[in-house]
């Protein structure tokens, strides 16, 4: 059985071993993807680490979340080298976290592995929920003009002006999903430092000057009614050599619902991602959201892989 040691961070000793594993393990499940300048992916940034060794040499890694997710859950994610697997490295890892967690703990499967429902089945642990990544080949898509509202227009994003008024369409859209929906004005604009950031592939969907209909949010004329965030993940030197877009964020008010906008939002992000150059696009869909699901089915998008998260109850 592997050695387990528990670190706070990873330093420049544990760092080229960690990536490098994870380099095997993404050449191999196509997850998780590198992170910024092909270090550690931005999810796996906060410790505390586990890290498994056999004779010296490290099997397999494990991060504990231990600040809680939106219901104050800890969440794990777990690595095991693709060419050392089935020799209970992973049941190990999957030991060592639960023990070390305290409150209700959620363990991430990227790619729905059998071996990892395995763990989980011997583990105690039960299947809460999916998410799916699907994927699109732009080439092939019928990227139709948006088809809009009369008294609706679509703009870019402004920087220093359109915040709040996205923060507050995205917590009434997202008020189901509490990691989305809590989402904070400070949060969005942190992430515009972010080299990815790029308003002009930012759309937001607003009343036209003088238009209200009954039953939608009410403010002044051009308010805000929905939104699609895209985003454009760079070439990995370690895998893909061509930048992949991603349908990031679409979110519409509730009370703006039945009128298409996020149909006429998606369309207005892909065709602009298309202008762009790109050739394939992602995103992610929780399995429980079918209404979602059969529209991005229409548009040409196809389920590549599901994710899927385990459940201990403390």
């Amino acid at each position: 059985m592997p050695h387990v040691v528990w670190v706070d961070e990873l330093n420049a000793e544990h760092q080229p071993a960690v990536l490098e594993l994870l380099r095997a393990v993404r050449a191999s499940d196509g997850r998780p993807d590198p992170g910024p300048r092909g270090g550690l992916p931005e999810d796996l940034s906060t410790g505390p680490y586990a890290l498994a060794y056999q004779d010296a040499e490290l099997v397999g890694f494990a991060q504990l979340d231990q600040r809680g997710d939106a219901f104050g859950r800890e969440v794990a994610e777990l690595f095991v080298h693709p060419e050392l697997r089935g020799r209970g490295h992973g049941g190990s890892l999957a030991a060592a976290v639960t023990e070390r967690a305290s409150r209700t703990l959620r363990y991430w499967s990227h790619g729905d592995h059998p071996a990892a429902a395995r763990i989980a089945r011997r583990a105690g642990l039960r299947r809460v929920r999916e998410l799916l990544r699907m994927r699109a080949d732009l080439t092939s898509c019928a990227l139709g003009e948006p088809r809009l509202p009369a008294d609706v227009r679509v703009r870019t994003f402004v920087p220093g002006q359109d915040e709040r008024a996205v923060i507050d369409v995205n917590a009434r859209a997202f008020a189901w999903h509490p990691e989305q929906g809590a989402l904070t004005v400070d949060e969005l604009r942190a992430t515009e430092q972010q080299e990815w950031f790029d308003p002009g592939g930012f759309f937001l969907a607003e009343r036209s000057a003088g238009s209200a209909n009954a039953g939608e949010p009410e403010g002044p004329a051009g308010g805000l009614l929905g939104f699609h965030w895209t985003k454009v993940h760079p070439p990995d030197p370690d895998g893909r050599d061509v930048e992949v877009g991603e349908v990031y964020v679409v979110g519409v008010d509730p009370q703006a619902h039945g009128r298409g906008l996020g149909t006429a939002l998606t369309l207005a992000g892909l065709r602009y991602l298309a202008e762009r150059g790109l050739r394939e696009v992602i995103l992610y869909v929780e399995g429980d959201n079918p209404a979602a699901i059969t529209v991005y089915n229409r548009l040409g998008f196809g389920t590549e892989s599901t994710d899927v998260q385990y459940e201990l109850a403390r």
